[in-house]
């Protein structure tokens, strides 16, 4: 436990990142589940995916302006879910 002023001062502050982080984090995983989940339902319709693919990358590029995920694993990660959907759609044929 610190006892100088400005080092709790930095202990509250960092575990309020650190909470602030793990919601936008999780923000994300569950961002992602809907989208794979989308893609699973019979019934998904070209445009409600696209829409959905859209929104998980709103997620992941606010994240990765934050600085909570890096910009290459943001570009990875969104990178990873086009091809994936692409695939899903026969936009690209599979390896």
């Amino acid at each position: 436990m610190p006892n100088i002023k400005s080092a709790k001062k930095r202990v509250k502050q960092n575990e309020k990142r650190r909470m602030r982080n793990r919601s936008v984090k999780t923000r994300i995983k569950n961002q992602i589940k809907v989208l794979k989940l989308k893609m699973e339902t019979e019934g998904t319709d070209r445009e409600e995916l696209l829409n959905e693919l859209s929104n998980t990358f709103k997620v992941i590029d606010k994240a990765a302006s934050k600085g909570i995920m890096h910009k290459k694993t943001a570009s990875r990660k969104k990178s990873r879910l086009h091809m994936n959907v692409k695939k899903y759609l026969g936009e690209v044929a599979p390896e």
